[in-house]
């Protein structure tokens, strides 16, 4: 079982705002999650990886295909309150499901 953060790189988010989007997406997936996968999830160690694409059309292909097979996902928009505009897409969780559900989403994807 593992989570698949996929962020935008093209949008030059610093440290903190990367880690505060992929940290919305993670826990808006995990809240969309059936209890039995959270709960194996969680009782594996909560496996994330955190990956990049560098437009905010490649989220909304990898949201598709994520809804298409299955997976649970969630897409976060930006509140705009600090570096981005309001409504700025940010990020992409795939998942927690398993290894290989996941993998067929992300897998081709590299690390951010």
């Amino acid at each position: 079982m593992k989570q698949t953060i996929v962020a935008r790189r093209d949008l030059g988010m610093g440290a903190g705002k990367l880690a505060a989007q992929v940290a919305h997406a993670s826990l808006s997936a995990v809240e969309d999650a059936s209890d039995r996968a959270r709960t194996r999830w969680q009782g594996e160690g909560q496996t994330k990886v955190v990956l990049g694409v560098d437009a905010e059309g490649e989220l909304f292909e990898l949201a598709d295909a994520a809804d298409a097979a299955g997976v649970p996902y969630a897409i976060v928009r930006d509140a705009g309150r600090t570096q981005l505009e309001p409504g700025t897409v940010t990020a992409l969780a795939v998942g927690p499901a398993r290894d290989d559900a996941v993998d067929r989403v992300t897998g081709d994807l590299p690390l951010y």
